[in-house]
């Protein structure tokens, strides 16, 4: 079984969020309302895979990734207009309402890309910057903002359970390839 936290502002967002990812038998859920929980959480229970809101009652979903430690993973479940506000790197999102099914497979993959996580290095410049250049593509070629291009490399990136720069690099190649034939 693997242990999950489950953050949101309301308790019932908590409940709601910790009831359909246990109702399956693979998952414990502690729920947690503040960022100061999560943080004595993780730092206590060594947990590492966060499911939270956009907002917290002390602080923002996006502070607190950045004061996790670099082994935990976090889905960010928020509208989508929340979602885009959020700029940190390595924060999964997941656009509220959510059907229970894509739930559910965000988190087994989330869960699975935890468990192989030690100390995951962050991007390199050369890694950001194939990035911006995939998400300016899509921009450009399929007339996206760059939240939509990032949500699109971010999906397909967890869809084939490869890095975000792995997946860039893919989409740059294809472009090339196209541009090629």
């Amino acid at each position: 079984m693997v242990s999950i936290i489950v953050a949101f502002e309301k308790q019932s967002n908590c409940d709601r969020l910790r009831e359909a990812l246990e109702s399956t038998g693979e998952f414990s859920c502690l729920t947690c309302r503040s960022a100061a929980q999560v943080k004595r959480a993780v730092a206590k229970l060594r947990l590492d895979l966060v499911v939270c809101g956009f907002k917290l009652a002390d602080e923002s979903g996006e502070t607190l990734h950045f004061d996790l430690p670099q082994r935990c993973v976090m889905l960010m479940v928020a509208p989508r207009a929340r979602l885009e506000l959020c700029a940190a790197p390595g924060v999964f999102k997941l656009p509220a309402p959510v059907g229970r099914a894509e739930l559910l497979a965000s988190v087994r993959m989330l869960a699975q890309l935890a468990q192989g996580r030690d100390a995951p290095a962050r991007r390199t410049r050369e890694e950001k910057e194939l990035v911006e250049q995939a998400k300016a593509l899509l921009m450009e070629q399929d007339d996206m903002t760059e939240g939509e291009a990032h949500r699109l490399l971010q999906k397909r990136s967890m869809d084939c359970g490869a890095r975000l720069a792995d997946t860039a690099r893919q989409v740059l190649g294809e472009f090339q390839a196209g541009r090629d034939a």
